[in-house]
């Protein structure tokens, strides 16, 4: 549908920008924190740094939180790291850990900024993943007693709380992300009883925020990608519905309702991987009530009816380290109408607004984007700035495409694009940037770490100003 006159954003929209503590924060073993799974991680693509520097946020934040403020942003998405919390998961409080996160979260306020926290962000803590991870009730035990510690400290601060970054992310590509190394058949069962865990936790922490934090709001932050048929086959049709459940709606379903989708659950148990489900589970899961629904969004996915064989596979990505489609489920195919960025990934903004419809018709509750974004080679020219035009463009488009979801009668309480400032992306380093702000280190050389502003902070630094309005101009 067209629209003759757009609205305004509204009043108090969250326009922010995001980052992660493992990819950003650096200070890996610094003041009393213990390692988690990342810290510890082994595996990266050949050329790729690990995250013990990172962006060496945990001793600049001072410095970057002064720039979020120089850009006027209205609230910024981090995580909190559990390990730097409670060292080894489960037990005696790190002070400095939680000192530190009072100075960011008062650093933030000053400048008139909304912090928004996120839980768990992929860094599980080693000790924890060394017992069984998810799967063990032990760790849902420790990240309720994690979730309270955070809810006692900032509640009086923070107003929105994230549950669990990307769950189906993890699911579907914890090699990838190193939260899994894990293999096989008996690994899948494994895996989703590890999500199952997540789920439980999950709801037990949503229940926890609205006893502790007085008008404390709290959500899921799933990566959704809204799946398309690739033609007008029937068959087709039922792939992208089959693939849409499995991806997206098991998340978020079980997340608002309490319930597993019903299209997943028959998958799980065709597949011989459903959870083995404690009683009382049900209703733990039943009792969590979100106040809106966070989530990530990069592009749609395309898929067609299955071969039930290996040509269902395909690479996605320019590294080539993600690999799409489903034996006998769904065959991943490309989108010869979407055009793709250097990395290989496609980009597709009216999707994002089909997402919008698609997730405000199925929960009515208000959404809030925690990452959407271009990551690119970026690097300063003779003037010491990057022109990031390619950047301006893509996000441009996106919110070109909220605007028209808030047409559409959708509640979008805000959008933190990924990411604020240049960080370690997960499987490609530092070479591949999101960041409004850049980062003055190579691959492995560090050099000064200097910030600078890129061109597109202060785009958006005139779009927030005007409350969209310069989307017009």
């Amino acid at each position: 549908m067209d629209y003759k006159v757009l609205p305004m954003f509204p009043e108090g929209f969250l326009w922010g920008a995001s980052t992660s503590a493992y990819q950003v924060e650096g200070g890996w073993d610094a003041d009393g924190k213990g390692p988690s799974v990342q810290d510890l991680r082994t595996h990266f693509p050949e050329g790729t740094t690990d995250y013990k520097v990172a962006a060496d946020h945990y001793h600049r934040y001072a410095e970057d939180v002064a720039l979020m403020g120089e850009i006027g942003l209205k609230a910024y998405r981090f995580s909190i790291a559990w390990t730097r919390i409670i060292p080894d998961g489960d037990g005696a409080v790190n002070p400095e850990g939680v000192a530190f996160y009072h100075r960011l979260i008062d650093a933030l306020r000053e400048q008139g900024i909304e912090p928004i926290v996120t839980m768990y962000h992929f860094d599980l803590p080693a000790t924890l993943s060394a017992r069984g991870g998810w799967a063990n009730p032990e760790t849902v035990d420790a990240f309720v007693k994690f979730a309270e510690v955070l809810f006692n400290e900032y509640g009086s601060k923070v107003t929105y709380w994230l549950t669990i970054n990307e769950q189906n992310m993890m699911i579907m590509h914890g090699k990838m992300l190193g939260t899994t190394t894990l293999s096989g058949d008996e690994a899948q069962r494994d895996l989703f009883q590890q999500n199952h865990g997540m789920f439980l936790a999950q709801a037990r922490v949503m229940a926890r925020c609205h006893e502790l934090v007085p008008g404390g709001k709290i959500g899921p932050a799933p990566n959704i990608a809204y799946v398309y048929p690739q033609s007008c086959r029937p068959e087709d049709q039922v792939a992208a519905d089959d693939w849409n459940a499995i991806r997206n709606w098991l998340y978020t379903d079980l997340a608002v309702h309490g319930r597993y989708n019903s299209l997943a659950w028959a998958y799980l148990v065709e597949r011989g991987w459903a959870p083995t489900i404690a009683e009382g589970d049900m209703e733990i899961l039943a009792a969590a009530k979100p106040d809106f629904l966070a989530f990530n969004y990069y592009a749609s996915q395309t898929v067609a009816a299955p071969s039930g064989d290996a040509s269902d596979l395909r690479q996605r990505g320019a590294d080539q380290q993600m690999i799409r489609g489903e034996i006998g489920l769904y065959k991943a195919v490309d989108n010869p109408d979407l055009p793709k960025n250097a990395f290989g990934w496609e980009i597709d903004p009216v999707g994002f607004r089909t997402t919008f419809r698609a997730l405000w018709d199925r929960y009515q509750l208000p959404l809030l984007v925690t990452e959407n974004g271009l990551g690119a080679y970026d690097e300063p020219a003779e003037d010491g700035m990057v022109h990031d035009d390619y950047r301006i463009d893509y996000l441009q488009r996106h919110i070109e495409q909220i605007r028209l979801a808030l047409a559409d009668g959708v509640d979008v309480l805000g959008y933190c694009p990924w990411s604020a400032i240049d960080l370690i992306s997960t499987h490609q380093g530092m070479k591949k940037r999101y960041g409004f702000i850049y980062v003055n280190r190579d691959e492995f050389d560090l050099r000064d770490l200097g910030r600078s502003r890129k061109k597109s902070s202060y785009w958006y630094q005139r779009l927030i100003e005007s409350r969209g309005a310069s989307l017009d101009a």
